[in-house]
């Protein structure tokens, strides 16, 4: 990491996530998170350099549709897609301008306008860029599930039979996401479930899921704005949220190769970041206040408590069990409500959690708020596959 160049955060925006089909259109939506992120860091669209717009379903240009709405500017507009991770990617690529000094200021955006039911190709014309995983995974599970609930359920089970993990274990975590996303005003389910609620919901894989452990699809936008530390103190920019740390990673020979579901969901991948990501701020787990991760399923969550470190390999029920992973424990994590509760517009979500973690180190989270929330870590997983991991320190 470029010490020289530290990467500010210096504004965020996000807009309320919204049911498929009830939610503005993209463009709307879009505009809306970016002129929130101007009004919020103080600064003037003329002072954006380079713009980095993520979305997933979209036609080619969406970020410049999205763009002009606030400014035309000539400046380059880089349209990115990296599957769920789409929105960290895109703040991967303004972060990595700022810190290397090509720009003083760079704007990333993410956005989503997705349809009803199950994620579905849109290309069936030519090879899937999933057509390994999609193999892989009839391999290892067999099950009549759509193929999202079969991966994620798969990699559950994996470790509920590798570490004696349990399905109300997976309910806990989505019960707990619901006691976090009531204080959420922009998640889109803010009603408070209880682990029965969750056990009782409709099973979509009999042992394994049910309904309610799967994120829905959702609409939003969200965006920030990251300049270095010479601008900011050139234009009065607050410096109090700064990135010190962030690494991507995409898949190794281990995905396939281990015969393994939670290797084919990105355990590996995830590990790896966040080691790039620990060793690079010279700090480890035990010193991160608070989490956003990336809780498409409730299954992912609980894997991704040991893929970052959070608890040993196989301790993730006990973590769960000993109040952790929420207020008053070792880490509060997706104080937003997650995906599984805030909702998961697939472009939007990495920078929604960018804009949560701004904001807890900030103080300004409200009844959200990690107490002294000081250091905050953000994971952003997309299957295919990109895992974007992101140190952030306060002061």
């Amino acid at each position: 990491m470029n010490k020289t160049n530290p990467t500010i955060i210096a504004g965020v925006g996000m807009v309320a996530f919204g049911k498929p089909g009830a939610s503005d259109n993209y463009d709307v939506m879009g505009e809306a998170a970016i002129h929130e992120a101007l009004t919020d860091s103080g600064l003037d669209f003329t002072h954006i350099e380079q713009a980095f717009a993520g979305y997933v379903y979209g036609d080619s240009t969406c970020g410049q549709k999205v763009i002009y709405k606030v400014g035309m500017t000539g400046i380059p507009v880089f349209n990115v897609n990296n599957n769920c991770s789409t929105g960290s990617s895109a703040l991967f690529m303004a972060r990595q301008a700022v810190e290397s000094g090509l720009v003083d200021c760079a704007l990333a955006v993410g956005f989503e306008q997705m349809q009803p039911g199950a994620l579905s190709g849109v290309w069936d014309d030519r090879p899937s860029p999933f057509d390994d995983f999609d193999r892989e995974c009839s391999d290892l599970f067999d099950s009549d599930a759509p193929l999202a609930l079969r991966y994620f359920g798969g990699a559950g089970k994996r470790h509920m039979e590798k570490y004696g993990t349990e399905l109300a274990d997976f309910a806990k975590i989505r019960a707990k996401a619901s006691r976090h996303a009531k204080n959420n005003p922009k998640a889109l389910f803010r009603t408070e479930l209880s682990e029965g609620d969750v056990m009782q919901s409709l099973e979509m894989i009999p042992g394994v899921m049910t309904r309610l452990m799967a994120c829905p699809p959702t609409c939003g936008a969200a965006a920030a704005i990251l300049v270095s530390k010479e601008f900011a103190k050139k234009y009065g920019v607050a410096t109090d949220v700064r990135i010190i740390a962030q690494a991507m990673t995409t898949d190794t020979p281990s995905t396939f190769e281990a015969h393994d579901m939670m290797q084919l969901v990105g355990y590996d991948m995830t590990a790896e970041a966040a080691r790039q990501v620990y060793e690079k701020a010279g700090i480890g787990p035990r010193d991160v206040d608070v989490v956003e991760l990336h809780d498409c399923f409730a299954h992912n969550e609980l894997i991704t408590y040991e893929g970052l470190g959070l608890c040993g390999e196989g301790q993730a029920q006990k973590f769960i069990a000993d109040g952790d992973n929420t207020y008053g424990g070792q880490v509060v994590t997706n104080p937003s409500g997650g995906l599984l509760s805030k909702g998961h517009p697939l472009g939007a979500t990495g920078l929604a959690q960018c804009y949560e973690l701004t904001h807890q180190l900030r103080g300004t989270a409200e009844s959200r708020q990690v107490d002294g929330a000081k250091i905050a870590l953000q994971h952003n997983l997309g299957l295919g596959g990109a895992c974007v991991v992101t140190l952030y320190q306060a002061g």
